[in-house]
């Protein structure tokens, strides 16, 4: 009787029919940069909503984790506290479904946002939850403490002030944020390395200047985007004046613009950056289950550029949004992309706010260059491949290697094919030899030796 009155209030609160037996159910459909999110869009029309017609969800299934919630709950060898239990559950509920979607409690919620704006209290490192509550490392941010202790793309965090981290331990902030001047230990495995490594880093207040731009030779711009945030695209337009106006009256004869380990953030900022180096043409479209939210961004008129030579650095920690940036310049012929197969996250996320303050972070869609190939666990094959120095083995990190990825349409890509971190001064300089060869006449390939 108590599991039945359990049922029918879980399934009241959910606002769902419930159906007296259980009926054969579709399977899911899949749908799917930055952070992630990544494109961290608002949820969708209301009207896209009132086209979906609510789900219904079996009595018998929701009957069947309630007699698991009570059995667990009545013999686990040690008491569990049932809103723990029941964080679990809620945390299982999302975690199969592919490696972005999450829920995330209201300290959560508000930290996905401060993401976007560039202020937070922390390490300055991107990361992605693993299955057994261990870390990825996406990228480190340019300039933070993360950066600077040495921290890679790829890395592994499994400890955190020598606590072995489990899929609680995200529950909230996270194992990571802190106070400013606090100390953090954490335990990380490195690919090539026998040992765990152990680092001690000092947390900071993150402001990250997203984009930074100079003149590297006469004539020809160097611009770094580290991350997309919400003031990223006006930022990088007013560098792009600053160097054409001391590049002189005739302004920048050629660009590179560095995406390398840019782990992504907001969409809309990677749309503008495109907008404003294409004159026409797509953008990136977005398709998912939901066909009503489908989107799709073209370009105005309005070259900051002029129609000069753009060369755009890669490497596998380019991700999400900067795949779109550099899928659309590449699909238009606006600009040749540079360094080692980016990362693959091809997928929107967006979030969900649930009225107790706590959010969905669910993948709705796949990302789509404008000659419509998903970038999901493709990632974008540069025209000019670069190698990384001293020959080291490729990071082996992508998209297409993580547990429960989201296949893309078509054949996926092999892990064998996994690009390369590209760290250093070199490939900039590769970068720049490409750009000189394209001013000069050239085409888009790898200069003479």
């Amino acid at each position: 009787m108590r599991a039945c009155l359990l049922t029918l209030a879980i399934a009241s609160l959910l606002a769902l029919p419930v159906h007296a037996q259980e009926q054969e159910q579709e399977p899911p459909q899949e749908t799917v940069p930055s952070t992630e999110i990544e494109a961290s869009e608002a949820s969708k029309d209301a009207e896209a909503e009132a086209e979906v017609p609510a789900s219904a969800v079996p009595l018998a299934e929701i009957s069947r984790y309630v007699l698991v919630f009570n059995a667990v709950r009545g013999g686990y060898v040690d008491p569990v506290d049932d809103r723990e239990l029941m964080q679990s559950a809620i945390r299982g509920l999302l975690l199969d479904l592919d490696p972005h979607s999450a829920y995330l409690e209201r300290s959560d919620a508000e930290a996905f946002d401060e993401n976007t704006s560039g202020a937070y209290e922390g390490i300055g490192v991107e990361v992605m939850q693993l299955p057994d509550g261990s870390m990825r490392v996406v990228a480190p941010m340019d300039g933070t403490p993360a950066q600077r202790a040495g921290i890679r793309s790829g890395d592994v965090i499994t400890a955190v002030d020598g606590v072995p981290l489990t899929p609680a331990s995200h529950d909230r902030r996270g194992p990571l944020r802190g106070p400013p001047g606090t100390e953090v230990s954490i335990t990380l495995l490195r690919e090539g390395q026998a040992e765990p490594l152990e680092l001690k880093l000092r947390r900071e207040t993150i402001r990250t200047a997203s984009v930074r731009g100079s003149i590297r030779e006469p004539g020809l711009g160097y611009v770094r985007v580290s991350v997309f945030q919400a003031d990223t695209a006006a930022s990088f337009a007013d560098t792009l004046d600053r160097l054409h106006a001391e590049s002189g009256t005739q302004g920048l004869r050629g660009l590179v613009i560095d995406l390398r380990s840019n782990p992504g953030g907001l969409l809309t900022s990677a749309v503008q950056i495109a907008d404003e180096l294409l004159e026409r043409g797509g953008i990136v479209s977005t398709r998912g289950r939901i066909t009503a939210g489908d989107t799709a961004f073209n370009a105005t008129a309005g070259d900051r550029m002029r129609g000069r030579p753009v060369v755009v650095l890669v490497d596998a920690g380019s991700a999400s949004a900067s795949e779109v940036l550099a899928g659309a310049l590449q699909d238009n012929a606006r600009a040749c992309i540079v360094g080692s197969r980016s990362f693959g996250k091809g997928s929107v996320q967006t979030v969900l706010p649930l009225s107790n303050g706590d959010a969905v972070k669910l993948t709705t869609a796949r990302y789509y260059t404008p000659s419509g190939t998903s970038i999901q666990a493709r990632g974008i094959e540069p025209d000019v491949v670069l190698q990384p120095e001293g020959g080291a083995a490729p990071s082996g990190f992508v998209e297409a290697l993580l547990p429960g990825h989201l296949e893309a349409d078509g054949d996926g890509v092999a892990g064998s094919r996994a690009g390369d971190v590209l760290e250093g001064e070199a490939p900039v300089t590769s970068a720049f030899a490409t750009l000189r060869a394209i001013v000069a006449g050239g085409t888009c390939a790898a200069p003479a030796q």
